[in-house]
């Protein structure tokens, strides 16, 4: 090292000062040669690159002037401020290490012919502690670059789930996706639930580990007290959210609907916080639970959309099959549940209504059998007569 005892390498600081330019050639030329990855880049990056080894070669006469307790770090980190920040996006860390080992290398055979006589051995382990240098100062640049990334996707993601609750324009939400570089992969679901509190980024990070795992496409943030995941690629939302619960805090987490595209996500992300604001009113409910086995206690909490899809979806489709379904039901829930006494009622064999009931089932999706069922049918019969007189039910579609 550049020590009074070594000499102070005089002679061999204006060797390399001399050879600055030739030596930076050298070691892209040799990068070209060894590294496949760097012959596709572009004749931009390239040039940065070239740039950063011009800046290296500089920033070692510097280095090489100074005593290696004073400075060097700050020099060091000087190398990479010749390139723009896009360039560690472009690059990644490990690919840097590639280029700082080629470029050492470079410089280790040449210093038989940059030293001066007797100064051979001081250069030679000089290059190796600054080649140290570099490589730390290669991981402090990409270190921070990644936590300013992170703190942008961080708001970024933010924005994306406040205008997915906002109900923002398609062209909003897909250009804030793929500045997060979101590959919309269908289906696409929302699921919301309490977040469990702490740093955002921390919360994040988990349920981005578990989204890893089972191989799903997330964009997560945390809105007030409630944590909103988007899920895309996944064939079973309410199955995959399930393997994200540990990223959720306490209470219930509620899944939209599946649709195909971030595109249409808003109306997953209000059928997804409707439940979310009536999942209390069902206390067993499983968790997660889908949107849409909350259609009752949504209805009652005031959801529009829901009151709708009771009215159109269930009371409509019983109205449009025709077969006496609704008064089979009228007098099955009249009888409290009993086959023979609904028979009875309407002068009919108990298979008949077992035959009713089947097809109600079928065409609304819902068994009169079942507890939970038979309230959401109690339910949408309630609303299909209020609602009557105003909004006739036909067969118009959705």
């Amino acid at each position: 090292m550049a020590t009074s005892e070594d000499g102070e390498l005089k002679a061999t600081l204006r060797r390399i000062e001399r050879s600055a330019g030739a030596l930076a050639t050298a070691s892209v030329s040799r990068m070209d040669e060894t590294l496949p990855w760097f012959r596709e880049l572009p004749a931009d990056q390239r040039a940065w690159v070239m740039l950063v080894a011009q800046a290296g070669v500089r920033s070692l006469v510097e280095w090489l002037r100074r005593d290696t307790q004073v400075g060097s770090q700050d020099i060091s980190d000087e190398i990479f401020e010749a390139a723009p920040r896009a360039l560690a996006r472009s690059i990644s860390l490990q690919q840097t290490v590639a280029l700082i080992k080629v470029t050492i290398d470079v410089a280790e055979e040449q210093v038989p012919h940059l030293a001066a006589p007797g100064e051979e051995r001081a250069l030679r382990e000089a290059v190796l502690k600054f080649s140290r240098e570099v490589a730390f100062s290669a991981a402090r640049v990409y270190a921070r670059a990644a936590e300013s990334r992170g703190a942008w996707d961080a708001r970024l993601q933010a924005l994306l789930v406040d205008a997915l609750l906002r109900g923002d324009s398609s062209d909003v939400l897909a250009s804030r996706a793929a500045a997060l570089g979101w590959a919309d992969a269908p289906p696409v679901a929302v699921a919301v639930g309490r977040s469990p509190g702490g740093e955002v980024a921390a919360v994040l990070h988990t349920v981005y580990r578990a989204a890893r795992r089972i191989g799903v496409e997330i964009i997560g943030g945390v809105h007030g007290d409630r944590l909103v995941i988007v899920l895309g690629g996944a064939t079973d939302p309410v199955n995959a959210t399930e393997k994200l619960l540990a990223g959720f805090g306490a209470g219930p987490v509620v899944v939209g609907p599946a649709v195909p595209s971030l595109d249409e996500a808003t109306e997953s992300a209000r059928a997804a916080l409707a439940g979310f604001r009536a999942a209390p009113a069902w206390p067993t409910a499983p968790r997660p639970v889908a949107a849409a086995a909350l259609l009752p206690e949504r209805v009652l909490a005031g959801d529009v959309e829901a009151r709708r899809e009771l009215r159109q979806d269930v009371y409509g489709g019983l109205v449009r099959a025709g077969g006496e379904l609704l008064d089979t039901l009228d007098s099955f829930f009249a009888a409290g549940g009993v086959l023979e006494a609904a028979a009875r009622s309407l002068f009919v064999h108990p298979n008949t209504i077992r035959y009713r009931l089947k097809r109600i089932a079928d065409v609304t999706g819902l068994s009169p059998l079942t507890p939970r069922d038979a309230f959401a049918l109690r339910v949408a019969l309630t609303i299909g007569r209020l609602d009557r007189p105003s909004t006739p039910v036909t067969s118009t579609t959705r």
